[in-house]
């Protein structure tokens, strides 16, 4: 699938597979100058990067990478970024800093990774009842420890 890449910054780095198996293309940080995320704060880091794909059954998805996570305390507040197939504003990666200590961030360092997926569409209708399961309408942790 060809994604096409606007380099909005000359200093921006197009997203890479670091492996022949890599399943997400890792994102850049795009920064004039070092940036610092104390603990417990939030920070929308830029990439300096837009894109543009024909597919409208694909999606593209800004996901953690897993280093920061375990190794500085370093997430993404939203969980996952969803990058719907008709924006074409600048990748923004938006950290939060869980850890007890400041965190830098430094110009081309990679901060998230961008994963391609497809996408279904599901076609809503209303409904008096909903069939019957073993769980039912068990939730957060109703069906025990593992």
């Amino acid at each position: 699938m060809k994604i096409k890449v606007k380099k909005l910054k000359e200093n921006a780095r197009l997203p890479e597979y670091k492996t022949p198996l890599s399943a997400a293309a890792d994102l850049c940080a795009c920064i004039d100058a070092p940036l610092t995320v104390y603990p417990g704060q939030r920070a929308k880091i830029p990439t300096g990067i837009a894109i543009e794909y024909e597919d409208r059954n694909v999606a593209a998805l800004i996901c953690a990478r897993s280093g920061l996570s375990a190794k500085h305390g370093i997430s993404l507040t939203n969980g996952v970024g969803l990058i719907d197939p008709d924006y074409r504003g600048e990748l923004l990666v938006s950290v939060v800093n869980l850890s007890d200590v400041p965190y830098t961030f430094t110009d081309g360092e990679r901060i998230a990774q961008l994963l391609l997926v497809p996408i279904v569409r599901g076609e809503f209708s209303e409904a008096d009842e909903l069939s019957e399961t073993e769980r039912g309408e068990g939730g957060f942790g109703s069906t025990g420890k593992v």
